[in-house]
C-alpha cells in the first residue's frame, strides 16, 4: 500500500473505534470512574492501534504488529479480571467488543476499509438495541429457539457446502438450488411463525392472518372458521380469512419472481385480480368489524423431516418435469405442473424455475401454475 492508503486505513481504524466508543461510552456513562474497562476515548485508541499493527503487518513487520496486539489484548484482560474483583459484576461486553474493535482496526489498516467501517456499524447497531434484543428474547419460548435452530441448520450449516451443477437422471437436479427453495420455503414458514408469535397476540384477529398467511394460510382459515362455527367470534374473523388468502397471493407472487421469473409477468396478470379482490374484501370487513384478540397460531412450521420430504418430492418433480418435456412437449408439462400445483404450489413454482427457458411458453406455464389456486389454499 502507498501512504494514501495507509492514511485511509488508519483514519477508517481510528473511525471505527469512536463509533463503537461512543456506544460504549454512553452505555458505561453511569459507572463509577475508574470503574469502565473502557471509554469513548479508549476504543477510540484501541481501534487506532488495531489499524496501525494491520499497516505494519501489511509492510512485513508481522512479529510487532503481533505484539502490539497481544500486549493490547492482555491489557483488556487484565483490566476485565481487575474489575470482575472490585465489584462482582463483570462487563464481559466491553471486554470482547474492545478485543473486537482492535480486530476491525487491523482488518481496516491492512487494506479493507470499507469492510472495517461495516462492520462497525453493525456492531453498534447490536450493542445499541440490547433492551429491544432483550425485549424480543423475552418473548420467545422453547419451541421459538428450537425452530430458530432448526431453520439455522437448514439455511447455513448446508447450503453453503452443496455442489452446484447438472446431476442425477436428464441432469435435472441442481443440489444447492434445489436446497435454496428449501431454504425460501422454510423461511417464509419462520418468518411468519416469529412474527406471528412476537406480534399476534398483541395486534388481534386481522394481525394473526396477515402473518400467518405468509406460510398457512389453510391453517389460519381453519382455526378462524372454528371460531366463528363455535359461536366464540369476536367479529373480525370474516377479514382475517380474505387477508390471509390475501398474503398467500403476495406470497407466491414472490416465490415467482425468485424462481420462476421468465413466468412473472403472465403469473401476475392471472393473480392480480384475485389479490386484489381479497385485499379490498379483508379491508372492508375489517373496517366494518370489532376488534378482538387473535387465535393461537399454527404449529411450530420448522421440522427438519418435513423439509427433506420436501425436498425429495422436489427431486422427484424436477425428473418428471423434464421427462414430460422429452415425451410429451410443452402441453404434457403443463398438465403435470398443474397436478403438482394442486399437491404443492412451492414445488410446482421450483419445477418451472428449473425449466430451460424453451421448455414451455411462459403464458401457458403461468396458467398451469394459477390453476390449483383457491383463496384457502396452503
Amino acid at each position: 500500500m502507498n501512504w494514501g492508503d495507509q492514511a485511509l486505513g488508519l483514519a477508517t481504524a481510528t473511525c471505527a473505534g469512536l463509533l463503537i466508543g461512543i456506544e460504549r461510552g454512553w452505555r458505561l456513562q453511569g459507572a463509577t470512574d475508574g470503574h469502565r474497562v473502557a471509554g469513548v476515548r479508549t476504543f477510540t485508541l484501541l481501534g487506532m492501534l488495531g489499524g496501525l499493527a494491520g499497516i505494519l503487518g501489511d509492510v512485513g513487520q508481522g512479529f510487532a504488529a503481533a505484539a502490539i496486539i497481544g500486549a493490547a489484548a492482555l491489557i483488556i484482560a487484565f483490566s476485565y479480571v481487575r474489575r470482575s474483583g472490585e465489584d462482582g459484576k463483570p462487563d464481559a461486553t466491553s471486554a470482547i467488543t474492545a478485543l473486537l474493535t482492535l480486530g476491525l482496526g487491523m482488518i481496516a489498516g491492512s487494506g479493507t476499509p470499507s469492510l472495517a467501517i461495516a462492520a462497525a456499524a453493525l456492531v453498534t447497531l447490536v450493542l445499541a438495541m440490547k433492551a429491544e434484543v432483550h425485549r424480543l428474547i423475552a418473548k420467545l419460548d422453547a419451541e421459538d429457539v428450537k425452530a430458530l435452530a432448526r431453520f439455522a441448520v437448514i439455511a447455513a450449516a448446508v447450503l453453503p457446502f452443496l455442489p452446484s451443477g447438472d446431476y442425477g437422471p436428464y441432469g435435472a437436479w441442481d443440489p444447492q438450488k434445489l436446497w435454496l427453495v428449501v431454504v425460501l420455503v422454510t423461511g417464509f414458514s419462520f418468518a411468519g411463525y416469529i412474527a406471528n408469535r412476537i406480534f399476534g397476540a398483541r395486534h388481534g384477529t386481522v394481525a394473526t392472518a396477515v402473518i400467518g398467511g405468509a406460510y398457512s394460510s389453510t391453517a389460519v382459515t381453519q382455526s378462524l372458521a372454528q371460531r366463528l362455527g363455535s359461536g366464540q367470534a369476536g367479529g373480525t374473523e370474516p377479514a382475517g380469512i380474505a387477508l390471509a388468502s390475501a398474503v398467500m397471493y403476495l406470497r407466491v407472487l414472490i416465490l415467482v419472481a425468485v424462481l420462476a421469473t421468465s413466468v412473472l409477468l403472465p403469473f401476475a396478470l392471472l393473480v392480480a385480480p384475485a389479490l386484489l379482490i381479497a385485499w379490498l374484501a379483508g379491508v372492508l370487513l375489517y373496517r366494518t368489524a370489532s376488534r378482538s384478540e387473535g387465535p393461537t397460531p399454527p404449529g411450530n412450521p420448522i421440522a427438519i423431516v418435513p423439509a427433506l420430504g420436501f425436498l425429495l418430492f422436489l427431486a422427484a418433480a424436477a425428473v418428471a418435469a423434464r421427462w414430460a418435456e422429452h415425451r410429451f412437449g410443452d402441453q404434457g408439462l403443463a398438465i403435470l405442473i398443474l397436478l403438482m400445483g394442486s399437491v404443492d404450489v412451492d414445488a410446482a413454482i421450483v419445477t418451472v424455475g428449473g425449466l430451460k427457458p424453451d421448455a414451455i411458453a411462459p403464458a401457458l406455464a403461468a396458467i398451469a401454475l394459477g390453476g390449483p389456486f383457491s383463496p384457502i389454499w396452503p
